[in-house]
């Protein structure tokens, strides 16, 4: 599965899933850090990538966007990397599973 790591989320994170055999980006890799929510929409769009972001915004952009991009919203508090990776890790499967199953947007708390 490929995945966007949005800017407010470590470039740690996209190293994460790739070492879980998922292709990742962040945001960095692909451009400016601060390219506007829609560019990162349409990118995940076309290159059918999940987006990971803490951004409330795209949540906003799922409800009024025509087909959605799927997007997997960390809504947890400000933490440490290290903490938000451990946190994240064991959860990468079962985000695989939903997505496959057809989820478009998934709230992770």
């Amino acid at each position: 599965m490929r995945f966007l790591v949005d800017a407010q989320l470590p470039p740690a994170l996209a190293s994460l899933l790739r070492a879980h055999g998922h292709q990742a980006d962040h945001v960095n890799d692909i451009g400016p850090g601060d390219a506007p929510d829609r560019s990162l929409w349409e990118f995940a769009r076309e290159n059918d990538a999940v987006i990971v972001t803490k951004d409330e915004d795209f949540s906003l952009l799922f409800a009024l966007r025509g087909e959605p991009a799927a997007v997997v919203w960390v809504r947890i508090g400000n933490t440490r990397r290290a903490a938000l990776l451990s946190w994240f890790e064991p959860l990468i499967a079962e985000i695989v599973t939903v997505v496959e199953s057809g989820q478009k947007l998934i709230e992770l708390r």
